[in-house]
């Protein structure tokens, strides 16, 4: 069952006795689903289930299963890294070796945990207030360039514009061929069958925009900021009186050497107690209209591989329209960088000015941020995007983020945060302490 709408637990394990399952599989596409799985696997410890558990999807990994759910079921627990691997799997835990190779499964996963505690041990962290008293320091004398609208428009963009500013080499990853577009052609293991994936998703990917079997729309938004400690603050009007919505972020709490600011993403924005006015962008943009569709077609007809290609083609599109809009943002919409001329290799390499930070990734992981970046844009009415309970997009070849312009700005990780900044971070939400707990799960210290 994948997690990215949340299935309840009482379900699964319903399912799991209706069905006499002799497995159980779990799939999570954003990272909500993580806790989600651990909770799911204390069910099924707690109704006595023994049969094992299979957890895989985007934003599992192999440390995280052996860390956070193993240790909640006594069944087997497995992560897959790739669901073509699932039969393999299936058949070691249902065979005749089936203890052994549980076994060696719990040993690897305890040795995973001994490692990660020791790794935790070493990595000092910072009161929230020292974090925050060690901010990026930024040249805020430098004014921002106005962008030529405020609010939020919509827009469609043919897919045949967004071919050559598509990326090839997560179109090869989907497939577990590693190598980058292009020298995985040449690449004396793998080459071949990345020469045979590549000449058939351009057969469909013609196939795609000829007949116009996908949409490609967009939603870009601009509105006057300031930072207020670790929120920012977006206004109707440049009167900058009246908040409209407020961004929170969160800030690094590992012990930095000297040098070394605790970063959040408000500190790339003025403060409201600045004489320059900030801006702040946001942005959704979705390849994916049609796409359900398009694999539905295939599925019926037998054929899964072109059904996976359909939805992985969607996906490269989906990044390309976000590509393509950012570099409108830069040189027309907001206009910070007018004068860019960079190749594609730059642009791959990010070596443009300013950034596009998604909720749920590395700098901002709170997913629920895109609730407010969402209604900002009217992301449903304009693009036809929404959002499931657990903040996943629909379609799934979808896109979202906010624009920050200044030079300064750079992405980063959060790594793990305090107990202090947890509660100090509820209460800005709004949140009980549990509800931060349970959003910001993966970047809990095990204190």
């Amino acid at each position: 069952m994948d997690l990215g709408v949340m299935v309840p637990s009482a379900r699964i394990l319903e399912e799991a006795r209706a069905q006499k399952a002799d497995v159980v599989g779990l799939s999570g596409l954003i990272t909500p689903s993580l806790e989600e799985m651990a909770h799911v696997a204390g069910e099924l410890e707690r109704e006595g289930f023994s049969l094992p558990l299979l957890i895989g999807g985007a934003t599992t990994s192999r440390a995280h299963t052996a860390v956070k759910i193993a240790p909640r079921y006594s069944g087997p627990v497995v992560h897959v890294a790739d669901a073509s691997r699932a039969v393999g799997v299936v058949s070691e835990l249902l065979g005749d070796r089936s203890a052994a190779y549980a076994a060696g499964v719990r040993e690897d996963q305890e040795r995973t945990r001994v490692e990660r505690a020791g790794r935790r041990e070493r990595v000092a962290k910072v009161s929230i207030e020292a974090a925050r008293a060690n901010r990026t320091a930024v040249d805020f004398g430098r004014a921002a360039p106005r962008p030529i609208f405020l609010g939020a428009r919509g827009l469609e963009v043919p897919t045949s514009e967004l071919v050559d500013w598509i990326d090839w080499s997560p179109f090869f990853a989907a497939w577990e061929l590693k190598g980058a577009y292009p020298g995985i052609l040449a690449d004396p293991r793998v080459g071949e069958s990345a020469r045979t994936l590549l000449a058939d998703g351009r057969r469909l990917l013609d196939r795609i925009v000829g007949e116009e079997l996908l949409r490609a729309r967009a939603v870009v938004g601009f509105w006057p900021a300031a930072a207020v400690g670790d929120d920012i603050e977006l206004y109707r009007d440049e009167g900058r009186s009246d908040a409209l919505a407020v961004v929170h972020t969160l800030r690094q709490q590992m012990e930095k050497p000297p040098g070394r600011p605790n970063e959040a993403l408000a500190d790339f924005v003025a403060p409201r107690s600045g004489e320059a006015p900030d801006y702040l962008g946001g942005f959704a943009v979705t390849a994916g209209i049609g796409s359900a569709e398009l694999a539905a077609s295939y599925e019926a007809a037998n054929d899964d591989y072109h059904a996976i290609m359909s939805k992985a083609l969607a996906d490269r599109l989906a990044e390309a329209l976000a590509e393509f809009l950012h570099s409108r943002v830069r040189r027309e919409l907001w206009a910070y960088a007018p004068n860019e001329a960079l190749d594609k290799r730059q642009i791959i390499g990010e070596e443009y000015q300013g950034i596009r930070p998604a909720p749920g990734y590395p700098a901002c992981p709170d997913h629920t941020e895109k609730a407010t970046l969402f209604a900002l844009l009217d992301a449903e009415a304009r693009a036809g995007i929404s959002l499931t309970e657990s903040f996943a997009m629909l379609p799934p070849a979808s896109v979202s983020g906010f624009y920050f312009w200044r030079p300064e700005a750079h992405y980063f990780g959060l790594g793990r945060i305090g107990h202090d900044q947890l509660e100090d971070y509820a209460r800005r939400k709004g949140w009980s302490l549990d509800e931060a707990a349970r959003w910001l799960a993966p970047n809990l210290d095990d204190e």
